[in-house]
């Protein structure tokens, strides 16, 4: 698949999907991006879901916890931290 159609693939996913990632707790914001492993940038398109920290997954409530994987993309969860507005 080209870059540009696995891109408009990822859009898509992420409008169905980002008002139920949004209501999960700690959840702060959701992209398109580039996968991150071990602090370093992949070229890997995925759907990046942005948490204001990381939390251990048994912390968390199963309606919580953001899924590694979302109508076959690939989720990257990333803390950013806490966002507000300028």
């Amino acid at each position: 698949m080209s870059k540009d159609k696995e891109l408009d693939r990822i859009r898509r996913v992420k409008a169905r999907h980002e008002a139920g990632l949004l209501r999960k707790r700690n959840v702060v914001g959701v992209g398109v991006g580039r996968r991150e492993v071990g602090g370093q940038m992949t070229d890997q398109a995925c759907l990046v879901v942005m948490v204001e920290r990381r939390v251990a997954l048994e912390e968390l409530a199963p309606e919580d916890r953001v899924p590694s994987e979302i109508e076959g993309v690939c989720v990257d969860v990333q803390a950013v931290g806490r966002i507000k507005a300028l």
